[in-house]
């Protein structure tokens, strides 16, 4: 049965259409003036309605981790995160032993949900194959040179990965990734890597960066290391985590200025998302959540409890983005760099919407065509 939705403010590309009505199935049927009698309605009252958000790096969230390896797990983040407007995710491991990579792999390969809930993507690797000087949260003794035993397995579920290109000779893994599996998404992360060892992974592959700040060199006049190489080069996109915990805001306004076109927004958060404060676990280390702020013993940010809707207030308030562009950032930027057939309204694209208010508050999520969330 199709549905429509009425009375809104239509977050399109370029603009926000007021005077039409949203028609879709699963897919997205177009814009129209007028709808049969016998379309099921739902009236937005004045709200926005946009594509379904996107998060391409998250752990967990509702107290469930990827590395948790369940199908329990997975329900209870898609059930935590569809009430923040994030209809499609890829679960995001963490650098642990190999047995425990391999068991959340397998989880996600054979996953099946039982109810409508947001799109399970495929899978982020971050990690195992890092520079140990920027592990951050990432337990440093599971930390291996790039191969391809993981990958070859699961190339079908692995859309991502994480790699930092100057150690154990990862540069040419990089170029035989590219070669063997164009569709998974190279990205440069916990990474010491300088100006030229960057460019030369760019050159080699890598296209997108990992929460862009943390876990890499910082920027200095004199050497400006990795983020200066995302900086220079327009076909690199990046992503950060916009909770003015991990950056200050006036960097979000920096590399929102930097890079207006290639700038997404990710949570990066962990089972302690959508939680209250407390002890948590990430990889196998101890977390402590206090004020939203998630931290290894010994102080060391520890993913986030970041939520998507969230991401974007932050955006538009310590940015000059405009609503369009800061839903962008977590919708058609995103589902371009995936090549998914999602992120729009525009006809023949998957039928996730979501529906807020002015605070980006979330007060209904669709997919593919069917509510999976209305807030009461």
């Amino acid at each position: 049965m199709k549905k429509a939705i009425k009375n809104a403010k239509f977050i399109t590309h370029q603009s926000i259409i007021t005077d039409k009505i949203l028609l879709f199935d699963d897919k997205i049927v177009g814009f129209v003036d007028s709808i049969d009698s016998d379309v099921e309605v739902i009236d937005a009252h004045g709200l926005y309605v946009s594509a379904g958000f996107i998060d391409i790096h998250i752990h967990g969230s509702g107290g469930a981790d990827t590395m948790d390896a369940s199908p329990k797990a997975l329900d209870t983040i898609a059930n935590a995160i569809v009430k923040c407007g994030t209809t499609s995710y890829l679960a995001t491991t963490m650098t642990m032993s190999q047995e425990h990579i391999i068991n959340a792999l397998e989880n996600i390969k054979a996953y099946k949900p039982k109810q409508i809930q947001p799109n399970l993507l495929g899978v982020h690797m971050e990690g195992p194959f890092i520079n140990p000087q920027k592990a951050g949260a990432q337990d440093s003794r599971y930390i291996t040179q790039a191969s391809f035993e993981l990958i070859d397995k699961y190339n079908k579920i692995i859309k991502m990965i994480t790699i930092a290109p100057e150690v154990y000779n990862n540069l040419g893994f990089i170029k035989k990734l590219k070669a063997d599996y164009p569709h998974i998404l190279l990205s440069i992360g916990h990474s010491n890597a300088t100006y030229n060892e960057a460019i030369d992974s760019f050159d080699c592959g890598i296209s997108h960066a990992t929460h862009m700040f943390n876990a890499m060199p910082p920027y200095h006049h004199r050497e400006v290391g990795l983020i200066g190489a995302v900086f220079d080069r327009d076909d690199i996109s990046c992503d950060i985590i916009a909770d003015k915990i991990h950056t200050h805001t006036s960097t979000l306004d920096m590399l929102y200025r930097l890079k207006p076109n290639s700038l997404m927004l990710i949570t990066d958060s962990m089972r302690a998302g959508c939680m209250k404060d407390g002890l948590y676990d990430l990889g196998g280390q101890k977390v402590n959540v206090l004020n939203s702020k998630a931290t290894l013993s010994d102080g060391t940010l520890a993913g986030s409890v970041l939520k998507l809707n969230i991401a974007i207030r932050n955006i538009l308030e310590y940015t000059n983005a405009s609503l369009n562009d800061a839903i962008a950032m977590v919708t058609s930027l995103v589902a371009k760099k995936l090549s998914l057939n999602k992120g729009l309204l525009e006809i023949g694209y998957d039928a996730d919407i979501v529906i807020f208010d002015d605070d980006i508050d979330i007060k209904l999520s669709i997919i593919a065509g069917e509510i999976a969330y209305k807030k009461e």
